[in-house]
């Protein structure tokens, strides 16, 4: 029994130390407060499930990106096909960071994170990455990509970032 005790503990401290992954994936991909709870749920149950087969030659944070994203976007996806019948918000809607009266940065922290909230899933976790400075290879390990797939993805979106903007500012 003091083994369940220890992998508990061990699993316990690491979702602690690492709990912004966890938030951060959250956020990206659920806007709504329930949702989220419901996802960082989800997404710490799944890392419970797969703890035993956490192999030690990646980071724990590779690892714990690797499973939240791929919750996050199963989720979203089945969350998506719930609400094809609900008629939505503009993306933004709600979210104060998106407020057209805020001066310069905030205004543009909010519209790059509204611009990253219509991506394509993989395209969100690939940016979400790229913003946390992750290097090329580490982004690869954790989406199953080619280094040099990562890089060129990630140079088409943010040229389509850098479109976007460039369309809102005329």
């Amino acid at each position: 029994m003091a083994h369940m005790d220890n992998k508990q503990e061990r699993f316990l401290k690491t979702i602690d130390q690492n709990r912004g992954i966890i938030y951060k994936v959250a956020n990206t991909y659920c806007r709504d407060e329930d949702g989220r709870k419901d996802l960082v749920q989800e997404i710490i149950i799944q890392l419970w499930k797969s703890f035993d087969r956490y192999n030690e030659k990646f980071k724990i944070s590779t690892w714990m990106y690797r499973i939240a994203l791929n919750v996050s976007i199963s989720f979203y996806r089945r969350d998506m096909s719930r609400k094809r019948s609900e008629v939505p918000l503009a993306p933004g809607v709600g979210d104060a960071s998106a407020d057209v009266d805020s001066p310069g940065l905030e205004s543009d922290l909010g519209l790059l994170q509204r611009f990253i909230a219509e991506l394509k899933e993989l395209d969100r976790a690939l940016m979400l990455l790229y913003l946390e400075e992750k290097p090329h290879r580490e982004i690869a390990e954790i989406m199953g990509l080619t280094e040099t797939n990562v890089g060129t993805k990630i140079g088409r979106i943010r040229e389509k970032l850098k479109n976007r903007f460039a369309q809102t500012k005329r």
